[in-house]
């Protein structure tokens, strides 16, 4: 039986944006406590939500206000939003769309005032179950990964915040050593360099973050040279962050439970690897369980980085930095206060941590300890149905 994404992580749970260190630095010091627009992806089939959520948070108080539903939409799991906070765009992560055995990606404009979203334009994705979005750093190009397709593709976009047609499109292809869940290319997560002279892509399937020239003038991929940094076998690479410096970067691996730290090269887009820690605690070193890592972030200060667990587990651990050789060491673990945290998010101003927990449908509020990197429940919990990923927009 061959199971999607979705229907391996059901099985075994029955059974961002990239900043350079100047501009995190200065955000981190002058980020006034103004509120921000919260836009939640969410998975729709099967559950009763409808679409993307709204809320309004205020960072001077850690509080999200729900605003309702922003759009209705089908399974719109990972948003984006554009440099210029008036459009966002999400990823449906479905198999057929019209005709064609395709996923879609969605085009909306904000209304500042309410935070509902107007649908602008839809396109397909040319490969099946699209599961991550992102948004290159000119803003003129969407970026996506398609999961089930083991794809990637390029969308530019119009004056008007709607998507041209795919400007790039690379089908991925090979496997490795888990039948079950790498038995092909399973694309999971794509995003720009901190230069934006290259596009970085994590496929699970194949172990491999795959290493793109990018053209951000005709929005085109090439292979690059190296051509790709490779995982243990049967890891499964699911998302990749970067370090505010640029200097480094760190890979999640879902089904291995790890992150691995690599020194980039920016003159040739090269990884090099440094260290792989587990995620989990030293107390749980003897865990034979499922290992479904999540989620990963580095926070604006540079000084630590998250990584989310789920499949029962339930918890956000939490690393220092080196700030000189970029290697990690585990702090903490805190449990997430619902299940499956399948995203976080950590707000602009750098002091709270949102937790997704798409299975108890609810968004956690932690605070965060700028000197330890500590998290702690404010208390505040709003809910939202199976959410998948959490967006900020300033609002206005």
């Amino acid at each position: 039986m061959k199971l999607n994404r979705r229907g391996f992580a059901s099985v075994l749970l029955s059974a961002a944006p990239l900043l350079l260190f100047a501009t995190a630095a200065s955000a981190q010091k002058h980020a006034p406590d103004k509120p921000y627009l919260v836009y939640v992806g969410t998975y729709t089939n099967k559950t009763e939500s409808k679409g993307i959520y709204a809320y309004r948070f205020d960072p001077g108080v850690g509080k999200l206000t729900s605003l309702g539903v922003a759009a209705e939409s089908e399974d719109p799991s990972f948003l984006a939003v554009h440099p210029s906070g008036k459009y966002v765009y999400a990823v449906n992560e479905i198999d057929h769309f019209g005709a064609q055995k395709s996923g879609a990606v969605s085009a909306f404009s904000i209304d500042p005032k309410t935070g509902k979203l107007t649908l602008l334009n839809q396109a397909a994705t040319q490969g099946a179950g699209p599961c991550y979005i992102s948004l290159d750093k000119t803003g003129k190009f969407v970026l996506v990964a398609n999961y089930d397709g083991g794809s990637v593709a390029v969308f530019p976009i119009r004056e008007d915040g709607s998507l041209a047609p795919a400007s790039a499109f690379v089908q991925h292809s090979g496997s490795s050593v888990n039948k079950e869940r790498q038995e092909g290319p399973h694309a999971h997560w794509i995003a720009t360099s901190p230069d934006n002279r290259f596009a970085l892509a994590a496929d699970l399937g194949l172990d491999e973050i795959l290493i793109y020239r990018f053209n951000a003038a005709k929005g085109t991929l090439a292979p690059n040279t190296p051509p790709f940094a490779k995982l243990n076998p049967g890891a499964g690479p699911r998302h990749l962050a970067f370090h505010p410096n640029g200097k480094f970067a760190y890979v999640l691996t879902e089904m291995e439970g790890s992150v691995t730290a690599f020194a980039y090269k920016a003159s040739n887009g090269s990884l090099s690897p440094l260290q792989t820690v587990s995620t989990f605690s030293i107390l749980r070193k003897d865990y034979s369980g499922p290992k479904e890592a999540a989620e990963i972030a580095v926070h604006p200060n540079g000084k630590f980085l998250y990584a989310s667990n789920r499949a029962g587990i339930d918890t956000i651990s939490t690393f220092s930095i080196d700030p000189i050789k970029g290697t990690l060491k585990l702090k903490d673990e805190y449990p997430t206060m619902g299940k499956t945290p399948r995203n976080f998010a950590i707000d602009p101003t750098g002091k709270f941590l949102l937790a997704a927990n798409q299975e108890s449908n609810n968004i956690v509020i932690f605070r965060i300890d700028a000197t330890t990197g500590a998290l702690s429940p404010t208390g505040e919990i709003a809910e939202a149905p199976a959410p998948v990923c959490i967006t900020f927009v300033a609002a206005k």
